[in-house]
């Protein structure tokens, strides 16, 4: 079993607007309400590879009922620890010129007393787990430490983590050495104190990640594709240009397809198109944390994939 954790999921409220700009009054010609959140878009990648998968996290009001309740249309199993606070909304607004506007809430505050119960379910849930996967930012009220702590117990449990996040919560993650992490060129920066300006220099920043006991390390590259480091090798990933509908969510699909390859025991390499694949089909389709599995098998005939050692 493959364990996600979304420790601030949202609802994922998406409106299509021709011409949009601020100060006016728009009627959206079509929207979208879905559940989401970075790990709950990696959980429903994996769901569509049939592959079993339980999400973990905190949800809280109606708008955590709401995500309860799409999930088990989706025939997700979850275990969420309930929170006070209300679970948030994160609003996408795409004009019809390719632009996109984001608005996200805040989100919910954690008590140290929902954040207890969350460590005890995680303990346990982790016996059962082959791979665990959390992704996206920490919701308030939890340290920055609380991703490197969740690496150093499922490392314990002999469990290989996969991370995907940002800021101060990345950096401290490093340090705890889990399997993999998925940073992009400013999250890359971030992690080494300085600029990268260069494609040396961001071999150079790879590989001091993967020789610091990373098994894996995916530096996001966006419409570039992405480079991989992996047992003293560079793959350098490029994907075919595809029809942009909704770029957001498709690292998390590239990492839901990952996971679910590896979980798979998929050679290395094939691993690596099937996840490139199937971040690309993402941004065709207008639902976020979405993989047409027809398109996904389509584009991994125009990946191509370069490897050179360190």
């Amino acid at each position: 079993m493959i364990l996600t954790i979304t420790l601030n999921p949202s609802i994922d409220r998406r409106y299509n607007i021709k011409d949009f700009e601020k100060g006016r009054i728009f009627i959206a010609t079509d929207i979208q309400y879905t559940a989401g959140g970075n790990g709950l878009n990696v959980t429903k990648v994996i769901n569509g590879f049939n592959e079993p998968v339980m999400i973990t996290g905190f949800l809280g009001g109606r708008s955590g009922d709401y995500i309860k309740e799409e999930l088990e249309v989706m025939g997700i199993k979850h275990n969420f620890i309930p929170i006070n606070e209300e679970s948030r909304n994160s609003i996408a607004i795409l004009s019809d010129d390719g632009s996109q506007t984001e608005v996200l809430e805040k989100g919910p505050s954690i008590s140290g007393e929902e954040m207890l119960k969350f460590y005890e379910l995680y303990r346990e849930m982790i016996r059962e787990a082959d791979m665990v996967c959390a992704s996206g930012d920490l919701p308030h009220g939890l340290p920055h430490e609380t991703y490197a702590d969740l690496i150093i117990m499922a490392k314990e449990a002999g469990k290989k983590f996969f991370l995907d996040t940002s800021g101060e919560a990345l950096r401290l993650g490093v340090e705890a050495k889990p399997f993999l992490v998925k940073p992009n060129k400013k999250e890359l920066e971030d992690i080494m104190g300085c600029k990268i300006d260069s494609e040396k220099e961001l071999i150079q920043a790879g590989k001091y990640l993967a020789e610091n006991n990373i098994e894996i390390v995916i530096i996001s590259l966006g419409e570039n594709g992405s480079m991989v480091f992996h047992d003293g090798y560079i793959y350098r990933i490029r994907v075919p240009r595809v029809k942009v509908v909704n770029p957001i969510g498709s690292g998390d699909a590239m990492i839901g397809g990952f996971v679910a390859s590896l979980y798979r025991d998929y050679d290395f390499e094939f691993a690596l198109k099937v996840a490139a694949a199937c971040g690309t089909a993402n941004v065709m389709e207008a639902e976020t944390g979405k993989v047409d599995m027809n398109n996904m098998k389509r584009i991994m005939n125009d990946i191509v994939i370069t490897k050179s050692k360190f």
